[in-house]
Order: C-alpha cells, then structure tokens, then sequence
C-alpha cells in the first residue's frame, strides 16, 4: 500500500531533524550558528527559534527563505571559508572561529552540497536522507555501541593505559567534543543514538588511525561494533 501524504510529510519532518540534528552535532554548533551565519553574509532570514524547531521534528511549515538560506550557506560551507575570512573577520570574528572549528557542509551521493530544493524534497518525504546521515542507530542500542567502541579502540585495554594513543588519533580538535569522547572512552558516560551519528565518520576515521581497515567504510565500521556489542553482552 502507498505511504499517503500525511505519513510522507511525517517522516520527511523526521528525516528533516534528524539531517540538521547531526549536521550542528558534527560541527559542534548551538542553534544560533546558522541564522548568524546567514544574517551575517545576507543569505536569508532564518530565525533561531526556527533551526531549533526544524532539529527537534516540531516546525511543521518552514517558509522558503528557511531553505534558500540553509542551502546558500551550505554552498558556501562547501567552497570554504577562505572566501569569506576577511569579512567575517571584521563583522563577526567569535562566528568565524566557530566555523573554523567545524564547517563540514551537507553533501550529497555524489560529493556536491545539498541545495534549498535537494533540502525541501528531503523535509516533505521526497528524497532519503544522503548517505552518511542515516545509520539508524537505535536509542536503545546506543548504550552498547558505546562500551563495544570503547573496548574496540582501546583493544580490550583500561583506558589509562591506551589514552595517549587513542586521544591523539581522535581528530576532533573541539574540546567539548573531546571530552565528550574521552568519558565514553573511560566507561564514565555513553553516546546517545544522535550523538553516535553525528561521530560515527569521525570515530571510523579513529579506527583507522590506530590501524583498523577501511575497506567497508562507516557502514561496514558499524557493524562490527554491532557484532562486538553483541558479544559483549554475551560474555555477562
């Protein structure tokens, strides 16, 4: 039976939230980055009530400037910052450093970044979420996704004797991150299913600077921490 529009909406609401949710979780950005981004550069008005709104699945009707702006300013993510240093320099200097911290753009399959049309097709159920946003990690396996990872980067290790080398082939440099990453680690918190998805590249990238494989990608890095997760919980 057809999805009816109804349901198509819901979900792409959904899919919507999850997309800027991972997006600001990967670049470490509150939700007052993008609408002073995109006052700042003239490239749409969108509200910080409204990105708020967009990441928790509640803004049911965003206008078109929502998207022109979100799409205008991932453009620009993609070309770098390099072409709008100088101004932000001198208008907006705390901005420009957040974005030097964490300016990954939302692309799509082929490389090239999501527009305000690729965006509004994903928010009213038109088209998937791009690859690499869309691990469907369970809330209720994030708990053990987090030990798995933690034994699987350490190599079943206390956390005191593999800290050195595991913090320094984590690449975040944004240390709210890193001590995020580091109380996982220790066994002193875990990763919700949100924030495994906004770290998986990240944490796969971390796995193969200790000297894990690459071959599978992400994907394939997810699902040996399943399997790891699974016997874990196993061996209890």
């Amino acid at each position: 039976m057809a999805m009816g529009y109804r349901e198509r909406l819901t979900d792409g609401r959904r899919a919507m939230a999850h997309l800027v949710h991972v997006w600001h979780e990967r670049n470490g950005w509150s939700h007052k980055v993008l609408p002073t981004f995109a006052d700042a550069l003239d490239l749409g008005r969108v509200h910080n009530s409204q990105i708020s709104n967009l990441r928790n699945g509640k803004l049911a009707a965003p206008g078109p400037e929502v998207f022109l702006a979100l799409g205008q300013a991932n453009a620009l993510l993609m070309g770098g910052l390099e072409s709008i240093r100088t101004g932000l320099e001198e208008s907006h200097p705390e901005l420009l450093q957040i974005l030097v911290d964490g300016h990954a753009p939302l692309v799509d399959a082929g490389g090239d970044p999501l527009s305000a049309g690729a965006l509004f097709e994903i928010f009213v159920g038109l088209a998937p979420l791009p690859p690499g946003f869309d691990w469907r990690i369970d809330a209720d396996e994030a708990s053990a996704l987090s030990a798995a990872l933690a034994e699987h980067l350490c190599g079943g290790r206390r956390w005191r004797f593999c800290r050195e080398q595991v913090m320094k082939a984590y690449p975040v440099k944004k240390n709210q991150r890193r001590d995020r990453f580091a109380e996982v680690m220790a066994g002193m918190r875990d990763y919700n299913a949100e924030e495994l998805d906004g770290e998986l590249l990240d944490l796969f990238a971390t796995h193969q600077a200790l000297g894990g494989s690459g071959k599978s990608g992400a994907d394939g890095f997810l699902t040996q921490l399943r399997a790891r997760a699974k016997n874990l919980e196993g061996e209890r």
